[in-house]
């Protein structure tokens, strides 16, 4: 028996060509050394040399025999305990990262020495990663909300729990609600709000620009409604900063709902992209034009847009407002759709344009009519966003009208102008 498998390794090794040996003794030397100049730079006791010869053994181990690579683990093991043993001696401590990611180190080399190239490499990479982000992660996780917390599991529940259970076909005689279609539009809008809700807790005091941006993906009237409040001043200053606030915020709405078709209905995303990127252009320029924002981010009161509530909440909205495009589409023709799409922008651009993509995939209306509806519910949403009334509360008399106006005007004629050049030409 063992002569068999001695015969089978010499077999195997035999088969490996010098390129391909080569090739891997260079990977798993890369790995272990970049995974050891990040413990060397940290004054860890393990550094580039032993991480480097720890992916090296893996490696020539798994050239060998399964047997062999146990034993060469065992050994790891032992010097792991040496390790936290002199650590102890010294300042009472443990070496639990740099135990696990040497363990981890030599799993890498054995992969490597299987001929499994892209997942060792990457899994070094993202590890090195990890390990240098541990002053950032430390911070953030000491920032984390008990709410915040729940969000993500809320979430990782309805992506990998429930969806999987739910039907794929019509359920209903009307033909209005696939399950499972209907929840993979609630996860992919749940997840781009959450993320953007992450970056936005990260990053909302390194500036304004960033609170307005990032608070727009997550929810924008709910953004501008929160910058107004923050705002103290008198009109002639605080009037320029809330122009340009709403301005960058429907910048951020029209990026999000341009992303959304692009996810959920790639073709129709082709026909929508040229007016909705016009439009977040003119208001990036009419921003842009606004006097100079301040310095600082602001702390928003935005909750995490994940939790029962607010699914529950968004889903019956974004149930009705598919379910009233079917039928006005049904009953009254893409005007009745239009106009349908046209309301729904007033009270959620992001349903809207989720309910007109998901109709588009479905094939109940063409990819174009899809892109117009949500460029129209886009349109009407802006439009909304920016004369807010407490805007209009913030900064009232004619001259801070106009200033919401003529912007306003502008990008809805960028619009206006992107559809008839993209309809004639």
């Amino acid at each position: 028996m063992a002569a068999g498998g001695e015969i089978l390794c010499f077999t195997m090794l035999t088969h490996i060509s010098a390129q391909d040996m080569a090739l891997r003794l260079l990977l798993s030397l890369g790995a272990g050394l970049l995974i050891g100049l990040e413990r060397e730079w940290s004054n860890k006791d393990a550094g580039a040399r032993t991480f480097a010869i720890t992916a090296l053994l893996g490696m020539l181990s798994a050239l060998i025999s399964l047997a062999f690579s146990i034993a060469a683990l065992a050994g790891i093991l032992v010097l792991i305990g040496f390790l936290n043993v002199r650590r102890l001696i010294i300042d009472k401590t443990l070496e639990v990262t740099t135990s696990v990611v040497l363990v981890l180190t030599f799993v890498l080399g054995v992969l490597i020495g299987q001929g499994r190239l892209f997942e060792p490499v990457a899994a070094a990479i993202l590890t090195t990663i990890l390990l240098t982000w541990k002053v950032e992660l430390t911070n953030f996780a000491s920032r984390l909300r008990p709410e915040e917390i729940r969000s993500a599991v809320l979430l990782g529940l309805l992506s990998f729990v429930i969806y999987p259970l739910l039907p794929n076909r019509i359920v209903d005689p009307w033909g209005l609600l696939n399950p499972r279609e209907f929840w993979v539009t609630i996860i992919v809008i749940a997840s781009i709000g959450f993320v953007n809700y992450v970056l936005l807790r990260l990053w909302s005091a390194r500036g304004f620009h960033y609170t307005a941006i990032l608070g727009g993906l997550v929810n924008s009237t709910a953004t501008i409604a929160e910058l107004t409040a923050a705002l103290a001043g008198p009109a002639e200053a605080v009037n320029p900063i809330i122009a340009k606030a709403s301005l960058l915020t429907v910048f951020a709405m029209f990026s999000r709902n341009l992303l959304l078709l692009a996810l959920l209905y790639p073709p129709s995303a082709r026909f929508a992209a040229l007016p909705l990127l016009a439009m977040a252009g003119a208001a990036a320029l009419f921003a842009r034009l606004q006097p100079a924002a301040p310095q600082h981010g602001f702390e928003l009161k935005i909750s995490s847009p994940i939790s029962l509530r607010r699914l529950s909440a968004f889903g019956a909205l974004f149930f009705a407002i598919e379910a009233a495009g079917v039928l006005a589409e049904r009953h009254l023709g893409r005007s009745g759709f239009f106009g349908t799409s046209l309301i729904s922008g007033i009270l959620s651009s992001a349903s809207a344009t989720a309910a007109a993509a998901n109709l588009g995939a479905r094939g109940q209306v063409g990819r174009r009519v899809a892109a117009v509806a949500a460029v129209l519910a886009s349109m009407v949403s802006a439009a909304t966003n920016l004369n807010w009334p407490s805007i209009f509360r913030a900064a009232p008399g004619a001259r801070g009208r106009a200033r919401m106006l003529v912007p306003t005007l502008g990008v809805l004629a960028a619009g206006v102008a992107a559809i008839l050049i993209q309809r004639f030409a």
